[in-house]
């Protein structure tokens, strides 16, 4: 009878392109993914499902070995407990952002009211598609410039119940006429300038979208200062504005919300102790 050891040890050994300890990563990922397995029934040795339908193997270890993301491989990835579908379209739902996630639903969470929220560049869908299922009471919509991206949010939403409405939008380019109010308005925008793409590694650089990733060194934070001046005509009058940031410029973003009359910034550490997102309110 095939156990799950032996398979998880031939995996591990056969993905090359990263370190032992990554590739062992991995092959648990595989293993769930494909089989259903968990750690411990690896390590413990389970038989494998006897109806199980074997992958090809050789495949994905040749993508995986040429570092395209193994989320892409596999398909999906689990964001705040919830597994969403992912493509080259959208960046890849990071724990970072979770952790943005969380700061909302712990600021709204003894809200009984409806709570209106709009997240910006959406991509996936997974910061509002998170909100709408834990924070009954919101009311959210998601914006993107990418049509690619909306179809696959909005498959998500679908997958995972959210309801979520999602809409083309480019926050540079706001009508005048738009006159909705948000309680809390959250965006994680490209803020990775062209320059630090030296050092980035190929999973990302190779396979995740530029559009969602990069600014010029010349303006990194335009996203930011659109954001803010958004929010200046369209946060209620107790509402709040989260962004993930780029931890080189946590002071720089800190100042964008401050010129533009914010008055309780808080920036809050990522778990390397990096300038990872800011809470701003008036």
């Amino acid at each position: 009878m095939a156990t799950a050891k032996p398979l998880y040890e031939r995996i591990s050994r056969n993905i090359t392109a990263y370190s032992p300890e990554e590739a062992r990563e991995m092959a648990f990922m595989l293993l769930d993914h494909y089989f259903g397995l968990r750690k411990t029934d690896i390590l413990t040795d389970k038989p494998l499902p006897p109806n199980r339908t074997e992958p090809d193997w050789f495949k994905i270890l040749e993508r995986l070995n040429r570092q395209e993301p193994i989320q892409h491989v596999i398909g999906t990835t689990i964001f705040c407990g919830l597994e969403f579908d992912v493509s080259p379209d959208v960046l890849i739902p990071r724990p970072e952002t979770e952790d943005l996630v969380r700061l909302i639903m712990h600021d709204f969470a003894d809200r009984t009211d409806d709570v209106p929220i709009l997240d910006i560049g959406t991509g996936s869908g997974c910061i509002a598609i998170t909100l709408a299922r834990f924070l009954p009471q919101s009311v959210v919509t998601g914006w993107d410039v990418s049509p690619k991206a909306l179809d696959l949010a909005r498959h998500n939403a679908v997958n995972l119940k959210g309801a979520v409405t999602f809409a083309i939008q480019d926050i540079l380019n706001v009508s005048p006429d738009f006159n909705n109010r948000f309680d809390c308005v959250v965006s994680n925008p490209p803020y990775v300038t062209r320059s630090e793409a030296l050092d980035m590694d190929r999973n990302v650089l190779d396979y995740e979208p530029g559009l969602a990733l990069f600014v010029e060194d010349n303006d990194p934070l335009v996203f930011y200062k659109a954001v803010a001046d958004f929010c200046t005509n369209h946060l209620t009058r107790n509402g709040a504005c989260y962004v993930e940031i780029n931890e080189r410029f946590g002071e720089a973003t800190r100042q964008v919300f401050a010129e533009r009359g914010f008055t309780k910034i808080q920036v809050y550490k990522d778990i390397h102790g990096k300038d990872r997102s800011i809470r701003a309110t008036f």
